[in-house]
């Protein structure tokens, strides 16, 4: 293993600890407010779903899942019978989130390896998941890999302007060199993909993109009107950032 991808499997493993802690804060502060978080999922698991009805039906018994299905993922409330959600920290969200996690099964594994055969689900869904991860390119490999031809992928992530891109190899380099130094928004991703490498990801593979669209513009105007609370949110007026990259495509 070289050493960048050892720098990469660190930082991956420092996500899923900082990951877990947030939730595990979440957990308590949503006690007692579960129906307004279940409202929410089903919301955005309705659009997803009707988004992909745009492009063709999913059957009722349509084998769908979902790789980084998290603590309040899509597949919880997508309404398929044969769904399953896969996630590293799947047992701890199982404990957690007891409410809507049993609304789907889930196994715990990483999106890199996917414990799945070829060509195994008619729909793949991954929402805003890899640049959390050891190998954003590898998990596009496995979510092609599992889709049947003519299944549809749904897939979201966050971009940014290429200033956080620099910054953010910067704070792997200092990390590696062993700088306990931590700063919250790169300590919880392995990489800040520009919009150019996020649409890099899906060359070469046997996928017919459907639809691809950003919303740089208006993550760049909610930012100019939020109050100034730090130097940070500066930067977010002239350098957009956390703008939402998504794609919908079928297998070939």
């Amino acid at each position: 293993m070289s050493w960048r991808e050892k720098t990469r499997q660190k930082l991956a493993r420092r996500v899923l600890e900082r990951q877990l802690a947030y939730q595990q804060r979440k957990a308590q502060h949503v006690r007692g407010h579960e129906e307004e978080v279940i409202a929410a999922m089903k919301r955005s698991s309705a659009r997803v779903r009707e988004l992909l009805e745009t492009f063709q039906p999913i059957e009722t018994d349509a084998r769908v899942i979902e790789v980084g299905s998290g603590a309040h993922g899509l597949i919880f409330y997508f309404g398929s019978p044969r769904g399953i959600g896969v996630d590293p920290l799947a047992v701890s969200y199982k404990s957690l989130f007891s409410q809507w996690q049993r609304c789907a099964p889930t196994v715990a594994a990483v999106g890199e390896s996917l414990p799945f055969a070829d060509r195994s689900f008619d729909v793949v869904l991954c929402d805003n998941v890899v640049d959390h991860a050891e190998s954003p390119q590898r998990i596009i490999g496995e979510l092609t890999r599992i889709l049947v031809p003519g299944g549809l992928l749904y897939f979201t992530v966050n971009v940014h302007h290429r200033v956080y891109s620099v910054a953010a190899c910067i704070y792997t380099g200092w990390r590696a060199a062993g700088v306990p130094y931590e700063i919250g928004p790169f300590a919880d991703h392995t990489t800040h993909l520009t919009p150019k490498a996020a649409e890099h990801l899906f060359q070469n593979l046997p996928l017919e993109i459907l639809s691809a669209s950003s919303n740089i513009d208006e993550t760049q105007a909610r930012a100019r009107r939020q109050p100034t609370r730090h130097p940070g949110d500066r930067l977010k007026r002239v350098f957009f950032k956390n703008a939402l990259y998504e794609v919908v495509a079928r297998r070939a």
